[in-house]
């Protein structure tokens, strides 16, 4: 029963995520379509310290900035296909796990996939 004491739930969602399907996903939240991986200034500062830099180096070499907020940059893996520049693409995982951000943490239970199961199973191989 230790799979089942594994399962991370949300009382506003109708699925549960196991969080050992990560190690045998290979990355699914990781990577796909472009778009915003958003952090905030305490999470920069965790990052930054994770990767031994100074803010402002990190933020000149992996973050852009959107408007009034930044975003983690991307590299393209293959045409419409995107990944975050902490995507380790060897192991297939991401490289700042420990300090990543809170968008990254949340996963996968954003508002988005409320109401939308099915897209969820279809971005998460965890999702029970």
């Amino acid at each position: 029963m230790d799979f089942i004491k594994n399962l991370t739930s949300h009382d506003q969602y109708n699925y549960k995520f196991d969080p050992s399907a990560c190690e045998s996903c290979g990355g699914h939240c990781c990577t796909g379509e472009s778009g915003y991986i958003w952090a905030k200034y305490a999470e920069v500062e965790k990052m930054a310290d994770f990767v031994n830099l100074s803010v402002e180096d990190f933020a000149t070499m992996y973050l852009r900035k959107v408007k009034h907020r930044y975003s983690l940059i991307e590299k393209k893996l293959a045409p419409d296909n995107y990944a975050c520049v902490f995507f380790d693409e060897t192991k297939k995982r991401c490289s700042i796990y420990p300090v990543r951000p809170l968008q990254c943490r949340t996963f996968p239970f954003w508002e988005q996939f409320k109401n939308d199961e099915e897209e969820v199973r279809k971005e998460c191989p965890g999702i029970v």
